[in-house]
């Protein structure tokens, strides 16, 4: 984050905690329809132009911790094998054999010299070429070269692995960008996995997902936690291109410190912006990073339903050294544990009231401005055109408030 960006985020923080309305040119939003959460058929174009042709989150390279290493990703809903090549390239392949459709692997992660079909025996490299099949004499004109796996798109963000099944999409870091330059100030390739845990929520996934775009809910449900250091009207909030956004939360006293993190190794060349406020990164569409120099969680948020979702938290923390995560890992866990709980109390309720009669739509404010641009930008990437009139979100805000 250079110098520019930080001054732009400490002037916009200062300005939030001052003003007394809206700045001069912010529109008027129009409400959310409430059929975006409930309409079967908006929510199967949602499936099939988000979730199955994004960059998505799939792991990060301690997973995969030798030639060999592989794990079996579903989250898009195609089995999707991610595998670290003799060359200690990883690349994702369908875990689907080029003969007849068998599985090449069927445990969840593990480690193989290659990939070979229980079905008929057809073997592959790890890199997916066909090396091997058996009874070869009886196949006529067929060309193993033409036979590999069918590969899947797969680049990585530093050291955290990303998977997108659109052939055609952009490459990952300019997708990201200018979060590759913004993260550079936390030196991720010393970041390591510390643990994993994941909770299934009876709501639609943009209830939740909704949730970690703004922080005006922090006085209601945070009250006993998070509200007592962060001052959510300070926030400052950038927006930018392809639906990510980033927003930046000042503590309520700059010499404040989370007793969390006491102890813990830091990151010296993190920004003010990291080291004595609060930045919480949208990788659009579906990952939440409220990073701070000492480590942070990446947050998840994944359909399995379309009243159903699920939350992963992949905590990651800077190179502690030999031996397993220092133990007041366990104890910040805990911590963050509740105050999540604390943003799911209401969430099963919410998902009920939605899908009732009195739920006609969703008023945001200019807080509340990350939502309704997450929303315009599922419109972009589904097509206007094939979103139902009265289901649709124009793109106000972007030529307005973009970066």
């Amino acid at each position: 984050m250079d110098t520019a960006t930080v001054k732009r985020f400490l002037d916009g923080m200062k300005y939030e905690a001052e003003r007394t309305a809206p700045p001069d040119g912010f529109p008027r939003l129009p409400d959310i329809p409430a059929g975006r959460y409930v309409d079967p058929a908006f929510l199967a174009l949602e499936r099939e132009f988000l979730w199955r042709r994004s960059w998505l989150y799939a792991c990060h390279i301690d997973e995969l911790p030798e030639p060999g290493s592989f794990l079996l990703w579903r989250k898009s809903g195609a089995p999707i094998v991610i595998v670290r090549g003799k060359d200690d390239v990883v690349r994702a392949f369908y875990n689907t054999c080029q003969h007849r459709g068998a599985p090449l692997v069927k445990g969840e992660k593990g480690c193989v010299p290659g990939f070979v079909c229980g079905y008929h025996g057809w073997t592959y490299a790890l890199d997916g070429s066909l090396i091997n099949l058996r009874d070869k004499r009886d196949f006529v004109g067929l060309d193993p070269c033409t036979r590999g796996l069918k590969a899947v798109r797969c680049e990585r963000f530093y050291n955290w692995i990303f998977i997108n099944e659109d052939a055609n999409a952009e490459p990952l870091e300019r997708h990201f960008a200018p979060f590759v330059e913004y993260f550079q100030q936390f030196q991720p390739l010393e970041w390591r996995l510390v643990s994993q845990q994941s909770f299934d929520v009876k709501c639609n996934v943009k209830v939740l997902l909704d949730a970690f775009l703004e922080v005006y809910h922090l006085k209601s449900i945070h009250q006993n936690t998070v509200d007592r250091f962060l001052d959510h009207r300070g926030t400052s909030i950038a927006l930018y291109r392809r639906g990510h956004s980033l927003m930046v939360t000042p503590n309520r006293r700059p010499d404040w410190v989370d007793p969390g993190t006491r102890g813990m190794r830091r990151i010296e060349t993190a920004t003010v912006i990291s080291t004595n406020n609060n930045p919480s990164f949208n990788f659009y569409p579906n990952l939440v990073v409220p990073v701070d120099p000492t480590g942070c969680p990446l947050l998840l948020f994944w359909p399995t339903s379309d009243t159903t979702m699920r939350i992963e938290c992949h905590w990651f923390a800077p190179d502690w050294g030999d031996g397993p995560p220092p133990e007041l890992w366990s104890v910040r866990i805990a911590n963050f544990d509740r105050i999540l709980d604390e943003d799911l109390q209401f969430a099963a309720a919410i998902q009920e009231s939605v899908m009732s009669p009195g739920f006609r739509g969703i008023p945001l404010n200019y807080q509340e401005r990350r939502i309704y641009h997450w929303h315009a930008e599922l419109d972009r990437r589904i097509g206007t055109e094939r979103v139902p009139e009265a289901l649709r979100v124009p793109p106000l805000l972007d030529p307005l408030f973009e970066n």
